[in-house]
């Protein structure tokens, strides 16, 4: 399964979502795979994107009323600074988590969130990065308490 991906920039230019690869991050994402499996938790969506410095990358999600999930970014290593926010259908603003790149952990932001209704989702990842490059390689993954 994959996310829905789409954002665009000024004027007619769009981003056209492209996956990438990173050896730190795909060992980050191993073991929070590892880690939440043991608490129970599987792996509903996943993907990598790659990002550029300060923008945003619009990623929508379904979500089911009382399913407890919890869900993952990991922003490329150089990046200075890392955000998520999401909002519900209604546009309010449900979650919102910054971290400061001063730590090998610091790049991943994860959190858990409860449905109030069966609805779709909008997160907004974004990290800055110290020499704002274009090509950041992100990943996101969705995981659902089954246990």
């Amino acid at each position: 399964m994959s996310f829905s991906i789409n954002a665009s920039v000024y004027g007619q230019d769009r981003i056209r979502q492209v996956s990438c690869f990173d050896s730190t991050l795909k060992r980050q994402t191993d073991s929070l795979k590892t880690s939440l499996a043991e608490m129970g938790y599987i792996v509903i969506r996943e993907a990598t994107m790659t990002m550029e410095s300060e923008y945003e990358m619009p990623v929508i999600v379904p979500l089911t009323q009382g399913s407890k999930y919890v869900f993952a970014f990991i922003g490329d290593m150089s990046s200075k600074l890392y955000e998520v926010r999401m909002y519900d259908q209604n546009e309010k603003q449900v979650v919102y988590e910054k971290h400061y790149g001063d730590g090998m952990q610091s790049n991943i932001i994860s959190y858990s969130y409860v449905s109030k209704f069966t609805e779709y989702h909008l997160i907004k990842p974004v990290q800055v990065n110290k020499k704002k490059k274009k090509n950041l390689c992100g990943y996101i993954i969705m995981f659902k308490k089954v246990r």
